[in-house]
C-alpha cells in the first residue's frame, strides 16, 4: 500500500511538472529533460509511469475530462453544470489548462488531439438524448448535431478568454454563451428554471469536494 501511494504520487508529480511545462511552451518546444528538471524525479521514474512525451501529453488531456456531476431530475441542468464546473477547472487546476491548451495546439503534430472533444461530444450526446426523452428540448434537435455545437462553441469561448484574460472572464463569456444558446434547444419551461448564473461552477463544484455529499453514478463519464 506504501509503494502503491508513493507511486500514485510520483505520478502526479510527473504529470503537474508536465502540464506546466506543456501549458508554457506547447507540446512542440516541450523537451522531456525540462518535464524531468521540473517534477525534480529520475528518469527512471518518469519513464516507469510514461514511456514518451506523447504519453505524457495524453495523460495531461485525460486530465480536463468531466467530474462526474451527481444525476439533476433536469437534464439540461445537469449539461449546464458539466459545462459551468468545467469553466471554473480551467480557473483553478493548472493540470486541466494545460489540457485544454493541448487540445487546441495546431502546432502538436503526431498528438492524438481528437479524444477530449469526442469524450466531450459523447457526454453531450447522452445528457440530450435523455433530456429529449423527457422533453425538455425543442422540437428539432438532434442531440448529435447539438451536442458538437455546444462543444465547438465551449472550445471558442476559453481559447478567446484565455487569450484576454488569461481566464478570469470565463464564467461570464460562458453564461453569456448559455443564454444565447439555449432558447434554440430547451422549451421555455425547462429554460426558466435552469440556473446559468456566473457563479454556478464555483458553487457546484464545492459540493463535489464535500465528503457527505452523495454521488450519483456519472452520466458524462
Amino acid at each position: 500500500m506504501v509503494k502503491q501511494d508513493r507511486a500514485i504520487r510520483t505520478r502526479r508529480t510527473i504529470l503537474t511538472a508536465a502540464a506546466k511545462v506543456f501549458e508554457e511552451r506547447g507540446y512542440r518546444a516541450a523537451t522531456i529533460s525540462e518535464i524531468l528538471t521540473t517534477a525534480g524525479v529520475t528518469k527512471g521514474a518518469l519513464y516507469f509511469h510514461f514511456p514518451s512525451k506523447e504519453d505524457l501529453a495524453e495523460g495531461v488531456l485525460r486530465e480536463q475530462d468531466q467530474l462526474p456531476i451527481p444525476d439533476r431530475a433536469c437534464k439540461v441542468q445537469q449539461l449546464v453544470d458539466t459545462v459551468a464546473v468545467h469553466a471554473y477547472r480551467l480557473q483553478t487546476d493548472p493540470l486541466v489548462r494545460a489540457g485544454v491548451r493541448l487540445s487546441l495546439d495546431q502546432q502538436a503534430q503526431g498528438l492524438d488531439r481528437s479524444a477530449p472533444f469526442l469524450r466531450w461530444s459523447e457526454a453531450g450526446i447522452d445528457l440530450l438524448e435523455k433530456a429529449q426523452a423527457q422533453g425538455e428540448l425543442m422540437p428539432h434537435i438532434v442531440p448529435a448535431e447539438t451536442a458538437d455545437v455546444l462543444v465547438g462553441a465551449f472550445a471558442g469561448v476559453q481559447a478567446m478568454s484565455q487569450a484576454m484574460s488569461n481566464y478570469q472572464d470565463l464564467p461570464g463569456r460562458v453564461t453569456v454563451l448559455l443564454r444565447h444558446v439555449l432558447p434554440s434547444i430547451a422549451v421555455p419551461s425547462v429554460l426558466a428554471a435552469v440556473d446559468i448564473t456566473e457563479g454556478r461552477g464555483a458553487s457546484v463544484h464545492g459540493t463535489l469536494q464535500d465528503p457527505h455529499t452523495v454521488r450519483q453514478p456519472a452520466a458524462l463519464s
